[in-house]
């Protein structure tokens, strides 16, 4: 089946092609998934979210990417939306503190739970640290790292993935390698 006729059998709600969907892109999703949110249950639960977004909207693909683009799109979207969601929870719970309504729940180890299986470092230190640095970077620059770093995405499936041009993708990349240098030299100064 060529993918034009998978994209048609999705829109006519083929459970065949959503099985076969499933199937082709099920890891793929969950690993892009615990790149950006290491904790397994979190990441399984967008992943879902991902799936389900994909089979409401695929009436909306033009195909002007290719189906895999479009995907990793919308589960890197779902990530982001995740992340702010729960950083405005912990900036919530800050505020309810100072004004002494009520305890926040410690989650400042959130993101460094390290679950990715791409992920086999030594050291827990050393990988916690590295994904609170990671997390340090702005946000675009954190996105491009954690696709071609931790995802393994070339930059034209960055720049497709995001909408932003190569040269564009690069220049993120340069300023997050760059950041990362700063925290980590820092981080290593402190620890010294």
């Amino acid at each position: 089946m060529t993918e034009h006729e998978f994209i048609h059998a999705l829109k006519s709600h083929s459970q065949r092609a959503y099985g076969i969907l499933i199937d082709e892109y099920e890891q793929k999703v969950f690993a892009t998934c615990i790149s950006f949110v290491p904790n397994k249950e979190d990441a399984e639960d967008i992943a879902q979210e991902v799936f389900l977004e994909v089979f409401n909207s695929i009436h909306t693909f033009k195909g002007d990417s290719k189906l895999s683009t479009w995907i990793y799109r919308i589960a890197t979207n779902k990530c982001l939306e995740f992340i702010r969601k729960h950083n405005t929870k912990k900036r919530f719970a800050f505020l309810q503190n100072i004004s002494g309504n009520e305890l926040p729940l410690d989650r400042t180890n959130y993101f460094t739970e390290i679950n990715h299986p791409g992920i086999q470092l030594e050291n827990k230190q050393t990988s916690e640290m590295l994904f609170k640095a990671i997390n340090q970077l702005p946000e675009a620059q954190r996105i491009v790292f954690t696709l071609h770093k931790v995802d393994d995405k070339s930059h034209d499936e960055i720049s497709e993935i995001l909408n932003k041009s190569v040269s564009s993708i690069e220049s993120l990349m340069f300023r997050a390698k760059r950041n990362l240098q700063v925290i980590l030299k820092d981080f290593y100064k402190n620890e010294i």
